[in-house]
């Protein structure tokens, strides 16, 4: 426990200074100091009017003293933010807690605010971009290298997929979320208005008025989300927008590939966008997610895209009122007409008395009623698949360029195109995910021929709901089955098996896609992938598809298994064996990575990412898991949401030019002895931890494991059922959450120093770090860890554990991590090579300290309590208090799990 002292506070104008000058020293942007200043002063305003001066000053004080022991990193300043920290009343305390946290929203406002400005600038000025950046940029590089027949060839190739999951430790409310939306769309308006004015008034008015709803909002959730609440969740994405901003990426990148041609001919831009999910479909551990909870969740997407669709059919059919004088259509568009008029002549006559002359127009508002018919079931006039609108919507596309208005075919017709190529009229692509030890089990019974389990026939009814979707909305609605802990071939036969009990000869066609998660079974994956291309079904599937293959890897739980140094090691062996083999068997292959949002699974740039990987295993096509926070930080804006989008398809497009592939190729050859020690070394150190007596217990002490399991975050469970003695049944996730809450950050570095040291040669490291792009992902990645822990908070989590032995190997490996990742990056402190990182981290780091500081209150009170039973009334104040805080400090690091 932190000693109790008696420490002077600064003065205001020591308050001022020691403010200004932390400020000034981070070299923030002035439009975001400014911005980040009035969010500030309106919620300072709002904690006046809602708690009095007193909250306001309390606030204050314990973020001066926080600033103060970051910047002078003194034991004295530190003790003294502590101190502060642990004298406040339980209720201010949970009121302070509560400030920071809505502060956190406000500034990660204020930075999105930001990235989107720099972009707008940056549209400007193309010059300023590298070629890695964008698509256009590295379609240039290839045609350079390959040609042009090949570099088309590529870009008609090009897919980019990321599936969007719902994961136990995303800490943010909806009500949260929707309320930070409406404050952003405020901040717009308040930089468009003039200074001064009457608007500008306005703007800063209603921002007051909507901090003051976040305060009141309460932070947590009284109770957990459901499935289909999380499936909702998503689809706020896709309305606000990913379904209107997919169509703009593709519009700039043929804006650029195409210049003043683009928008008057057809795009050479192919709709790559594929957006999948497992909300609604994802079972494994979660028993919540039925098999009706995955036909809600088919529907509900459906039900989104088609009203999208109505919606801009709607639109740009009122728009298009081009006389037939002067665009006449052609044949097959008033053939498509006399069949909507014979079909319904009461609304045809209605459509052709509003608009005589506007054929194009009547014929678009035409396509806005049948998928409206499709939306409400109406199968008089309703689509049976998304082909037949696309048919009408080309036919229409042919007849307005037929008759010279090319601008209107290939400019809002075209959008039309390529949203339902995007979409279809099922919008996600949803994917079902089940352990294979679930399958093994259900198979065992219905092999029996005995009454079977009410859990078998949940199993079985899956594969229904499956059939259902396909026949209802098409194969892209739900084709793919994820086997969690495949193990054996066997694991994926038995997938179709059990769709055959379910079906008979009507099971549905199904893409089984394995899941290789753990060490052993990522080494074991080339002898099992080569076996289960044997059997009949995936024969069949494959030919069917142009020999294609999907493969999922883990990045969570082999980095839980061996350390994430060991893990990414085996993770790239993995891949270039695969890779290798499918090349050999003249498969197309898609590796499907399972990346998390944090560094410690798998998380970081996804660009730099697909440019280490090895040779042939991107061919242009890259699929990741984005779960939880991660979604709404890279598709939540529309500018940064095409910005991302873009970067990331730049960087598959190019990680399969031949330079690239030469150039990963060459330094894992070269480095291939570097990576064999660090394997080793840094094997032994995470082990050294992980299997020392005792450790399990001691983890759940010193970090608010336990706690989390509390929260109301995402429907499914943070523990597959063991205890917290089980490390292994641990999920990956809840692993992750727990260390970075402990701002220790370990699952994203342990065992890097160590295996750094074990090398040994510096001057061989610094090479290494700037010529093999796997390292230097790796290195950047933890730096980015490394920036986000905090030493002096961390030991005093350590402290709680009463285990001074496994502490301090803690410090110890973090100490050396530390020493030689700034030795590879270069200058005295972490992020020195990425200068706007380093600010943004140094910024947030005191005020993330003051949230910790009220956390480790928490669980101080909480442990020492620890007689009682968690979730007894004595507790109750000190929990919400940690959960309060947890929460907090989700937000201030942006991530979670």
């Amino acid at each position: 426990m932190t000693p109790a002292h008696s420490f002077s506070e600064p003065t205001n104008t020591e308050a001022i200074r020691v403010i200004g000058r932390f400020e000034a020293g981070r070299g923030t942007p002035d439009a975001m100091r400014t911005d980040v200043r009035m969010l500030g002063q309106l919620l300072g305003q709002v904690l006046r009017e809602a708690g009095g001066d007193g909250l306001f000053e309390d606030v204050e004080r314990l973020r001066l003293a926080t600033i103060q022991a970051y910047d002078e990193e003194t034991p004295d300043a530190f003790e003294r933010a502590a101190a502060i920290a642990e004298s406040f009343t339980i209720a201010r305390a949970d009121e302070v807690a509560r400030a920071f946290t809505c502060y956190f929203h406000l500034v990660n406002l204020a930075e999105e605010h930001q990235r989107v400005r720099v972009l707008r600038e940056r549209a400007g000025q193309p010059g300023r971009e590298d070629a890695a950046d964008t698509v256009a940029t590295a379609y240039a590089r290839l045609r350079s290298e390959v040609g042009d027949e090949e570099a088309r060839r590529r870009l008609d190739g090009l897919r980019f997929h990321p599936v969007f999951t719902a994961h136990p430790t995303e800490a943010r409310r909806r009500a949260v979320s929707s309320s930070i939306r409406r404050l952003s769309e405020l901040l717009t308006q308040h930089d468009a208005a003039s200074a001064g004015g009457s608007e500008e008034h306005r703007a800063r008015r209603r921002m007051l008025e909507e901090i003051d709803t976040l305060w009141r909002t309460a932070p947590l959730r009284s109770q957990k989300p459901s499935p289909t609440d999380e499936v909702r969740t998503v689809m706020g994405v896709f309305d606000e927008t990913l379904f209107t901003t997919v169509p703009h990426v593709y519009r700039r990148i043929d804006d650029a590939l195409r210049g003043e041609d683009s928008g008057s001919s057809a795009p050479v831009v192919p709709a790559f966008v594929r957006i999948g999910s497992w909300v609604g479909g994802d079972r494994d551990g979660n028993p919540f997610v039925t098999a009706s909870v995955t036909r809600e969740a088919s529907q509900i997407a459906a039900d989104h895209v088609l009203r999208g669709l109505e919606r801009a059919l709607d639109r740009i059919g009122r728009t298009l009122t081009l006389s037939a004088d002067d665009t006449p259509p052609n044949a097959e568009v008033v053939a498509l007409w006399d069949r909507f008029a014979a079909a319904e002549p009461e609304l045809a006559a209605e459509l052709a008395a509003r608009s005589p002359d506007e054929p194009h127009r009547r014929v678009l508002l035409v396509l806005s009623r049948r998928v409206a018919a499709t939306r409400h079931g109406d199968s008089t006039q309703d689509y049976s698949r998304p082909e037949e609108l696309l048919a009408d919507l080309r036919a229409v596309q042919s007849s307005l360029a037929e008759a010279g208005a090319k601008r209107h075919a290939f400019g809002g017709v075209q959008h039309l195109i390529w949203q339902v190529e995007t979409y279809g009229f099922h919008l996600t692509e949803l994917e079902v995910r089940q352990h294979s030890q679930v399958h093994a089990k259900a198979l065992a019974e219905l092999d029996a021929g005995e009454a079977i389990s009410a859990q078998t026939e949940e199993v079985l009814e899956v594969f229904r709901a499956i059939g259902d979707i396909q026949r209802d909305r098409g194969l892209r609605a739900a084709g793919r089955y994820v086997v969690s802990f495949t193990q054996a071939a066997s694991d994926l036969a038995n997938v179709h098996r059990l769709a055959r009990y379910a079906l008979g000869d009507d099971a549905p066609v199904l893409d089984v896609v394995p899941l290789f998660e753990t060490f052993a079974d990522l080494q074991a994956a080339p002898g099992i992938l080569a076996e289960a291309v044997t059997f009949p079904e995936f024969r069949e599937r494959m030919a069917a598809t142009g020999n294609r293959l999907e493969v999922m890897l883990g990045y969570s739980d082999s980095s839980k298994d061996v350390g994430p140094v060991a893990a990414n090691l085996a993770l790239y062996e993995a891949q270039e064996k695969i890779a290798r083999w499918a090349q050999e068997s003249e498969i197309e292959l898609t590796l499907f990575h399972g990346r998390g949002g944090a560094l410690g699974r798998g998380g970081g740039p996804a660009n730099s990412a697909i440019l280490a990987q090895p040779p042939h295993s991107v061919d242009g096509r890259f699929k990741l898991t984005e779960q939880g926070e991660v979604i709404f930080a890279r598709y939540g804006e529309p500018a940064i949401a095409m910005r991302h989008i873009d970067q990331v398809a730049a960087a598959t497009l190019l990680a399969s030019s031949p330079t690239e592939e030469e150039r990963t190729s060459r330094a894992a050859e070269r480095y291939a002895e570097v990576a064999s020690v660090m394997d080793a070394a840094s094997r032994e150190r995470f082990f050294s931890l992980v299997k020392a007596d005792g450790f399990a217990p001691w983890f759940a002490t010193v970090t608010p494991m336990e706690e989390i399991g509390l929260l109301a975050l995402g429907s499914r469970p943070a523990r597959r059922g063991l205890s917290v003695e089980s490390l292994e049944d641990l999920r990956a996730i809840p692993w992750v959450f727990a260390w970075t809450q402990a701002r220790i950050n370990l699952a994203g570095w342990f065992g890097l120093g160590t295996a750094l040291d074990a090398v040994g040669d510096e001057e061989l490291l610094v090479e290494a770090y700037r010529e093999w792009p796997l390292l230097r992902t790796m290195i950047d990645n933890v730096a980015m860890s490394l920036a986000k822990t905090d030493e002096r908070i961390a030991q005093q989590y350590l402290a709680l554990g009463d285990r001074d032995d496994l502490a301090q190997l803690v410090l110890d490996e973090l100490a050396i991590t530390r020493r030689w990742v700034i030795r590879l990056t270069g200058g005295e402190r972490l992020l020195e090579n990425k200068p706007v990182l380093q600010r943004a981290v140094q910024l947030r780091s005191p005020y993330v300290d003051a949230l910790s500081l009220l956390q480790l209150r928490a669980l101080r009170a909480l442990r020492s309590a620890s007689d009682e039973p968690t979730g007894s009334g004595a507790d109750a104040e000190q929990q919400r208090l940690l959960l309060l805080s947890v929460s907090g400090v989700a937000a201030g690091l942006q991530n979670t799990g």
